[in-house]
């Protein structure tokens, strides 16, 4: 996932970069309304309907996943997440994946490469990743924290 991904799902739903997750719902619930595969008889139609509404779905859970309400919802349990130092991570095509200490997974979309060497040769990662990555790229919980033994 990049920036033409948030481009692309904003695009399908028709949502602006100012979108709140009150316009958000809206756009897709009638978007889901008009498109739902039970509204068409036609085989070759419902098939169609089918394949539209599973990418509303997606576009719609993806950027409610990366909204900035929802990272404010989530603010006081993320915050016990990036206490918990970084465990690992993982880099490819400007998504910086970043496993924190509680197993919780995060990914950071447009993350240029020398922001991530950057990182790579700090010694205070989690302290850089604050600073630098984390609120300044677009990104997402994509797992939470492992339950404990």
């Amino acid at each position: 996932p990049t920036m033409k991904k948030i481009i692309d799902s904003r695009k399908l739903l028709g949502a602006t970069a100012k979108s709140d997750l009150q316009e958000l719902a809206k756009l897709y619930k009638g978007l889901m309304k008009q498109h739902h595969p039970d509204r068409f008889q036609d085989e070759t139609e419902r098939a169609a309907a089918e394949q539209l509404s599973t990418k509303i779905i997606e576009a719609y859970k993806f950027l409610e996943s990366i909204h900035p309400e929802t990272h404010a919802a989530n603010a006081a349990d993320f915050e016990a997440t990036v206490a918990t130092n970084i465990a690992n991570w993982h880099y490819q095509h400007q998504t910086l994946h970043l496993t924190f200490g509680d197993g919780s997974v995060y990914e950071y979309y447009s993350v240029p490469s020398n922001v991530y060497n950057k990182f790579v040769a700090t010694n205070g990662q989690p302290r850089f990743a604050r600073r630098h990555i984390i609120g300044t790229y677009a990104g997402r919980k994509v797992s939470g924290p492992k339950p404990k033994e």
